[in-house]
């Protein structure tokens, strides 16, 4: 990890630098109470005690109960204030990435899978809990015992303490190799998490489950999670193994350190006689130093490994946002919006290859519908998306009202503008709820209104919950025509000027689609609207019908108009079947 992202990670703990700097306190305080038990240690063994002083042994005793529990004391609250700090923190870092992503446009999420996102919300963040919770006051707190210990070994006795000292450096460098091989293990790990995430999110939806038992695939689908899960078990055991022989070896060193030191302590060419109290009081420290230590070298190695994980973290926040808002956006007024859509020499590609929209020019005057036809992948779907802003034109402009789409603020575009799609999406929440996501303050008489004017109100009223009913995952407990009327019911209700019908009733058999044009058709009323179609019998009575092919407008007109030009139109009626070109 660069530089910079080290900064980006302490630049996390800044607003809570006070609360932060309060528990600093508290960890030096309590180091330093501490260091002073095996001091008092010494006086009891090499005064108190031989010279049988009762008070002077009593006032000793007690000054080390007293220290225990104020240190105890002292912990607790530290704890509490270190994981306040931590947990906010780990907030602060979740909202981040989750708002990031919500700004992003379309285009990434059509190119990312759902369980990648997910990985690394979860996973990833999730990953850096414990570091970002109780590592940067373990530092502190261990670093700060360390550093008194070390003080008062020297204090005590030099030679012991140069002894007893002079392998630290080199365990140092054995961890520091340590940390660099678990951050690589964890990076792939992290990226195996993120594929079995993928692998459950797809197969264990709804349609996942109905794809894998319709076409025999259950099996194989099984199989393919039971190999990335044996990959994360084993990743799993390279990691906790990775190093363990090291810090095997470095805990055996620090426990054969006391009786390495009495052994030091009693050889004549030490120089002058150690005493009692001061090799006791020292092991005393020596044994309190080994925990810290430990701790220290461990952390080494949890933040190596947790650099990997915020290095994927500051990947996605790194992530360019390509559709922004302007520093001063404009506000449609609503109460004197018309509701004029133009396209105006408008192009858009997704990659390289081709354009999807070439040189399109085209104007949707206010109140009138503009269906837009042509075959699979003309451009259709695209020229609505831009309307609503879900991608930006590579040039040209669109606007409403004369004003570009790219000026106006995000809030005032999605209030002028509603999307009615093929694809309709409902929440794993009520009916009630579904609805009114469009405008949470709606009444329940509104939210039944709209539900009235979608013709889907009288499905909801003989359900026995009502609109209580939860409607499953992606509202797979309704028909195609139920969800959509439900999604024309949302739409309703948040009353937008402007309407894209994106092909709203291409999957859809002929009764159901005939309910559900005419709650379009309702909807439709006093409105401006773009409606995208797969059936031609569905746009006959708009006011405007363009023909879109390989991205150009290739006719326009009326449908009347269009059938006596006999172009493309025509021949797109002739051979659809569902109506005469008469």
């Amino acid at each position: 990890m660069n530089r910079a992202n080290i900064r980006r990670i302490l630049s996390l703990f800044h607003p809570y630098r006070m609360r932060l700097g309060a528990v600093l306190g508290l960890i030096v305080f309590s180091a330093g109470l501490d260091i002073i038990s095996p001091f008092l240690l010494k006086a009891i063994l090499d005064t108190a005690l031989p010279e049988r002083d009762d008070a002077l042994l009593t006032m000793l005793v007690g000054g080390m109960i007293g220290i225990a529990v104020v240190g105890g004391v002292l912990g607790v609250y530290q704890t509490l204030l270190s994981n306040q700090v931590g947990q906010r923190v780990m907030h602060d870092l979740r909202s981040a990435v989750y708002r990031h992503l919500q700004r992003l446009s379309l285009a990434f999420f059509t190119r990312t899978r759902t369980g990648e996102v997910q990985s690394r919300i979860a996973s990833d963040i999730g990953g850096v809990q414990n570091v970002v919770t109780s590592t940067a006051t373990s530092i502190v707190s261990n670093a700060t015992t360390v550093l008194a210990s070390v003080i008062a070994m020297f204090v005590l006795d030099w030679r012991l303490a140069v002894f007893s000292l002079g392998l630290l450096p080199f365990f140092v460098i054995l961890t520091r190799r340590v940390g660099a091989q678990r951050k690589e293990i964890t990076t792939t790990r992290q990226e195996t998490i993120a594929d079995m995430s993928s692998i459950v999110q797809e197969s264990l939806s709804v349609s996942g489950i109905l794809l894998g038992k319709t076409m025999g695939r259950s099996d194989a689908l099984a199989e393919r999670f039971q190999s990335e899960s044996a990959r994360l078990a084993e990743l799993e055991v390279r990691q906790r193994m990775a190093g363990r022989w090291v810090m095997a070896s470095i805990g055996i060193a620090f426990a054969v350190m006391p009786a390495a030191v009495y052994w030091f302590a009693g050889q004549s060419w030490v120089g002058s006689a150690v005493s009692i109290g001061t090799v006791v009081a020292f092991t005393t420290l020596q044994t309190r130093l080994f925990r810290p230590i430990m701790s220290l070298l461990n952390v080494q190695i949890d933040i190596q490994t947790s650099l990997a994980l915020f290095d994927r973290i500051f990947e996605y926040l790194d992530l360019p946002v390509d559709i922004r808002e302007r520093e001063t956006p404009v506000v449609l007024d609503r109460t004197t919006l018309r509701g004029d859509v133009a396209f105006e020499d408008v192009c858009f590609r997704y990659d390289e290859e081709r354009w999807t929209l070439d040189h399109v020019s085209l104007t949707v005057p206010a109140g009138t519908t503009t269906a837009i036809v042509g075959e699979t992948g003309s451009g259709k779907t695209t020229l609505g998306y831009l309307v609503a802003r879900l991608y930006d034109a590579d040039s040209g402009r669109v606007t409403i009202d004369g004003v570009d789409v790219r000026d106006l603020s995000f809030e005032s575009l999605a209030d002028a503008v509603g999307v009615v799609s093929q694809e309709t999406y409902l929440v794993h929440a009520t009916v009630r709820e579904n609805i009114r996501f469009a405008r949470p303050e709606a009444t329940d008489e509104e939210v039944e209104t709209a539900a009235r004017a979608a013709q889907i109100h009288h499905v909801i009223a003989s359900l026995p919950d009502g609109y209580e009913t939860v409607v499953g995952e992606r509202g797979y407990r309704f028909s195609g025509g139920e969800k959509q009327r439900m999604a024309i019911a949302r739409t309703v209700l948040r009353n937008p000027p402007i309407l894209v019908l994106d092909e709203a009733t291409s999957a859809l058999d002929t009764e159901t689609e005939r309910a559900v044009q005419i709650a379009l058709e309702r909807l439709s009323e006093g409105r401006t609207v773009i409606a995208i179609a797969h059936r031609l019998s569905t746009v006959r009575d708009a006011e405007q019908i363009v023909v879109l092919e390989s991205g150009r407008v290739v006719e326009r007109g009326s449908h009347d108009e269009l059938v006596l030009a006999g172009g493309r139109y025509g021949a797109m009626l002739a051979g659809s079947g569902e109506l005469e070109p008469a």
